[in-house]
């Protein structure tokens, strides 16, 4: 599936003194994405859930890998994927970079939540449709997760256990 896409100036105010992007606000500019990707990829805005459905969409987890610096007066391209659509919360996948050279990777959980009890909700059955069409593919440049390969010390040690498990 395709990402939903989005390009973004780099401007004095996301920059430090050296002219670089301030870790901080890729946070604002990630906020700012996803709220166009529930206006423009989803079709619901997030003040449209909650002036109406009483839903809130906090973030409750990131990761964030920043792979190269970014200079005032970039563009960067920003890409999101849908990793995980559960019940009450969704893992969504960004990326942001410049002229395809990867400046920031995020991992990204969001919870719905209502706003009259604060506490977990469902997504709504037509925006979790809605996210499949962003659904990460298998093909997409990075996409592929294998598990950490385990060192020779790491694996003397699991060999250890094992063996001291089997006498």
């Amino acid at each position: 599936m395709s990402a939903f896409q989005r390009e973004i100036l780099v401007r004095f105010g996301h920059c430090d003194a050296a002219g670089w992007v301030f870790y901080p606000r890729y946070f604002e500019m990630i906020s700012d994405f996803v709220e166009d990707w529930f206006e423009d990829g989803l079709a619901a805005s997030a003040p449209g859930l909650f002036h109406h459905k009483q839903i809130l969409t906090p973030s409750v987890h990131f990761t964030v890998d920043f792979a190269r610096p970014t200079r005032y007066g970039e563009r960067l391209t920003f890409n999101l994927w849908t990793v995980k659509a559960g019940t009450t919360s969704c893992e969504l996948r960004i990326e942001a970079s410049h002229q395809g050279e990867l400046r920031m990777r995020a991992k990204q959980v969001l919870v719905f939540i209502s706003a009259a009890t604060a506490r977990a909700t469902p997504i709504p059955p037509e925006l979790v449709n809605r996210m499949q069409r962003f659904a990460i593919d298998s093909e997409a440049p990075g996409s592929v997760t294998h598990p950490a390969p385990h060192s020779k010390k790491r694996k003397r040690r699991i060999a250890a256990s094992a063996t001291t498990k089997s006498r």
